[in-house]
């Protein structure tokens, strides 16, 4: 009977999965603020693309679209580089919170 209870223990630690360290919180931080900074050197370029050709058409139909699709671009550009940087500033702090004394058991708490 006990050797059942100590099979049932081992398969029930090797299906848990090993908690995330520290190094992985920097590690995503840094490769989300990377990906922001990616995002915002293509922001700018595109604003200044935008800047520099203007979309000019002779149909106000044609017109309304371009203006719709150049605020659409330039706003997925800007959102993609905010989402970026605030999913590694939330990493980092995660990751300096790591550090504190008693991270592990304010994790085991619900």
């Amino acid at each position: 009977m006990s050797e059942t209870q100590s099979d049932s223990k081992d398969l029930a630690s090797a299906k848990q999965k090993p908690r995330k360290g520290p190094i992985s919180f920097l590690s995503g931080s840094l490769t989300s603020f990377g990906f922001g900074w990616l995002a915002l050197q293509l922001a700018g370029k595109v604003v200044g693309y935008y800047a520099d050709h203007p979309p000019q058409y002779e149909a106000r139909f044609a017109q309304s679209i371009a203006v719709f699709m150049k605020t659409l671009v330039v706003g997925m550009t800007f959102l993609a580089t905010f989402t970026f940087a605030f999913i590694g500033l939330g990493l980092f702090l995660t990751f300096i919170r790591s550090l504190l004394p008693g991270w592990e058991q304010a994790e085991e708490t619900p």
